[in-house]
């Protein structure tokens, strides 16, 4: 039985994030960034990109189909500059890693299928099989658990202090990690912090640890912090050699760090570096954008939305509405407002959240879901008013 489903016990829960620094993280980051530039020269662009890094060296891998071109060993770098690898002392820096490209043209055999009218079906059907899960509850403004809320505002700030100087002796790697106390299903207290962040060689331990709790864990976590919260920071006494001299990156290995965090569900496809057409990206975000919605119109405290999807066909084969025992109507009847009210094919998902768009880059930290911003389409609530009505019949 999942933590989420126990609504009369006691438990802790943790979830982490990771900074944009994290080496996983520079690797989804120059994904999306060669998505974004693919999109704004031509729309229908489609791609499966792959990125490693490692001491001095990035090698970018993967299928493109696309009219535009674009200079991957270029965005690269540039990506690379905006994240902050701009010491050379650290064995990674924008301006002199080496970047190879080894990119091929998408598989025709998945093209036919995802072109509308040339496969063996003539709607635009999903780029791969697969499943795909969204989750929401309304423990925080965001629809998301607390403890990945607070783990990625954490991260995010670790990075915020860095970039402004506040804490000019810190890196770009890091971590964080919040373990919260539920008590009958809902956050309680904060009884763990973990933050593990990079720093140069001149810093102290003794000064690291009070900077980083006093200006980054309190001014996040204070008001679920109390007397018995411990902090760990550093917990193996220093973090000087970081990012991915110190631990290699790759694409789409931070999954749970992206979605919520370790609740709920995951079908194990990555986002990054892939294109809309792939509905390991696009359905996740219209499962969020369902559950999110049903959360949001009272139906329910907590949901978990799956779809799942055949390669080449449009439709879902299958709609999975979970509530965790908090649904105020029955799920079956849910199910039925959900295929009445939103659009599940993936043109259909396209066109209704619009991600033909460039905003992929600054999905690829800090997380895909929770996010206040007017390009994350799947964060908006509209649908909640139509899905009320149900309430009141």
């Amino acid at each position: 039985m999942s933590p989420t489903s126990k609504n009369t016990k006691s438990y802790i829960f943790t979830s982490e994030s990771v900074t944009e620094g994290h080496p996983d993280k520079v690797c989804d980051q120059i994904s999306d960034a060669i998505l974004d530039e693919l999109l704004k020269q031509d729309k229908s662009s489609h791609a499966g990109i792959e990125t490693f890094a490692t001491t001095g060296l990035v090698i970018v891998g993967g299928e493109i189909r696309t009219k535009g071109y674009v200079d991957v060993a270029d965005i690269a770098r540039k990506t690379i500059k905006d994240i902050g690898y701009d010491d050379h002392s650290i064995g990674f820096h924008w301006e002199d890693c080496g970047v190879m490209v080894t990119i091929n043209e998408q598989s025709a055999d998945i093209a036919q299928g995802v072109d509308s009218g040339k496969g063996k079906f003539k709607e635009q059907g999903a780029g791969d099989q697969g499943l795909m899960f969204g989750y929401a509850t309304n423990e925080t403004r965001e629809y998301m658990p607390l403890p990945i809320a607070l783990a990625h505002k954490l991260a995010y700030r670790l990075s915020a202090l860095r970039k402004n100087k506040t804490l000019p002796y810190l890196r770009p790697d890091g971590k964080s990690a919040v373990a919260v106390e539920y008590e009958k299903g809902k956050p309680k207290r904060i009884d763990t912090v973990i933050i593990a962040t990079s720093h140069n060689e001149n810093i102290s331990s003794k000064k690291l640890e009070h900077d980083v709790i006093s200006k980054v864990i309190k001014p996040v976590c204070g008001k679920y912090i109390d007397s018995k919260t411990r902090f760990f920071v550093n917990a193996t006494g220093k973090f000087v050699k970081c990012g991915p001299p110190a631990d290699a990156g790759l694409t789409g290995r931070k999954i749970i760090v992206d979605t919520y965090g370790g609740h709920g569900s995951h079908g194990g496809g990555a986002f990054s570096g892939k294109d809309p057409s792939k509905v390991d990206r696009s359905a996740s975000y219209m499962a969020r954008y369902i559950a999110k919605n049903i959360v949001a119109a009272g139906l329910a405290t907590k949901c978990e939305v799956q779809l799942a999807y055949v390669i080449g066909y449009a439709k879902p084969i299958s709609v999975l509405v979970d509530t965790k025992g908090t649904g105020k109507i029955p799920e079956s009847k849910i199910v039925q407002l959900v295929k009445k009210n939103f659009p599940m094919t993936p043109a259909g998902i396209i066109n209704h959240l619009k991600l033909l768009r460039p905003i992929y880059k600054k999905t690829a930290a800090y997380g895909h879901f929770g996010r206040n911003d007017k390009d994350f389409t799947w964060e908006r609530t509209d649908k909640a008013a139509v899905l009320k009505r149900a309430l009141r019949k």
